[in-house]
């Protein structure tokens, strides 16, 4: 007989439905995941940074174009008829303020008559620099701060997912996205090369100027009109000074990606110690800013030379590569980049992994 406690009791032999639940995605996978989830994040800015960067090459290649096939045959017979080199013409107008243009287009090892040298000056102008800080600045501070700000990590690390994962997964992202910059720097300088074709130069005018030589002789005196006229320039010299080669350009991306690692580095790192992005991003724009005022000021004011090698721009050479200045004294200046960068995520790791995080307001 079956009592009345047993009714609706389950036998203790019945079968039990057993639910297999999948483990949650932990280690590699997990970072993969979030690997994805930065991508799709970055890809706006990814692409806006990128396009503006090619933009600027294929403009600076039609100003090269203009400068050297219109331009610089009219300074070149200027200075030829008073008896002068370009150089000693060059010099002339960088005096005092045009100083500044000089140093920020890369000194005086730079020769404005040749197409290399002025192509080169395409990696180092202020607002290439300017592009470049802002994009390394702005994606790594909020890295983790910005995250912070926003009250978001505790929900990230909720998942099962470490720290270190965490960092790795901002490391790995740079390794992808610095590449696609640097290349599309690159692109921009064919591209433009290709649409702006041979620079042909311009014939400058056919009338020299005259003039009168005369000389006295005991009581009699000679006049002698004369004509100057400007040395010509042999088809040999001519085309050497004009050549472009686009594959000299290649190698100097190692210089744009280390500058571009080394401020992602220490921004990544004051990131890593500070709670709101807005304070992070100022702090990281101010160590920038500082520095680039300190390399380029003490190129002309011997009292902060000093200060230069202090300053991550001091090691940003791309031009010097292009120029085919030799890699082994290339090479110590790629290292400090690089080196700063690597630092920086050291940094950035052990003082996240150690650190207390505020709880989300």
């Amino acid at each position: 007989m079956v009592g009345p406690a047993t009714v609706g009791r389950p036998s203790a032999r019945a079968p039990r439905t057993r639910l297999h639940l999948p483990p949650l995605p932990r280690g590699r996978r997990m970072t993969l995941t979030l690997f994805r989830k930065l991508l799709r994040d970055a890809r706006v800015g990814l692409v806006v940074t990128a396009l503006l960067l090619a933009a600027f090459q294929c403009l600076w290649a039609k100003i090269t174009s203009r400068i050297l096939s219109e331009l610089s045959p009219f300074f070149t017979q200027l200075a030829s008829f008073g008896g002068k080199s370009i150089t000693d013409v060059q010099d002339k107008v960088f005096q005092g303020p045009g100083q500044i243009v000089r140093t920020l287009f890369g000194g005086e090892r730079i020769d404005l008559e040749r197409a290399m040298d002025m192509l080169s000056i395409g990696y180092v102008h202020p607002l290439v620099q300017t592009i470049f800080c802002i994009w390394a600045v702005g994606r790594a501070s909020g890295a983790i701060a910005g995250e912070l700000d926003r009250g978001t990590m505790e929900l990230l690390l909720a998942q099962p997912l470490s720290r270190t994962r965490l960092i790795l997964a901002h490391f790995c992202v740079d390794l992808v996205l610095i590449p696609i910059l640097c290349l599309s720097l690159w692109a921009g300088t064919c591209l433009g090369t290709w649409l702006v074709g041979p620079i042909h130069l311009t014939a400058p005018p056919d009338e020299a100027p005259t003039g009168v030589l005369s000389f006295r002789l005991g009581p009699i005196e000679y006049q002698s009109p004369i004509v100057f006229r400007a040395e010509p320039e042999s088809p040999q010299e001519q085309a050497r000074r004009l050549h472009i080669d686009l594959a000299a350009f290649g190698p100097s991306l190692w210089a744009v990606g280390g500058l571009l690692f080394a401020i992602s580095g220490y921004t990544i790192a004051l990131s890593a110690c500070g709670r709101y992005r807005w304070r992070v991003l100022g702090l990281a724009v101010f160590v920038t800013l500082v520095q680039f005022l300190v390399n380029v000021v003490g190129q002309m004011w011997d009292v902060l030379e000093w200060l230069r090698p202090f300053t991550i721009f001091y090691y940003y050479q791309p031009q010097e590569i292009i120029l085919g200045k030799p890699w082994p004294v290339i090479l110590p200046a790629l290292a400090v980049l690089y080196s700063v960068g690597a630092a920086g995520y050291a940094t950035a790791l052990w003082v996240f992994t150690r650190r207390d995080l505020p709880a989300p307001l």
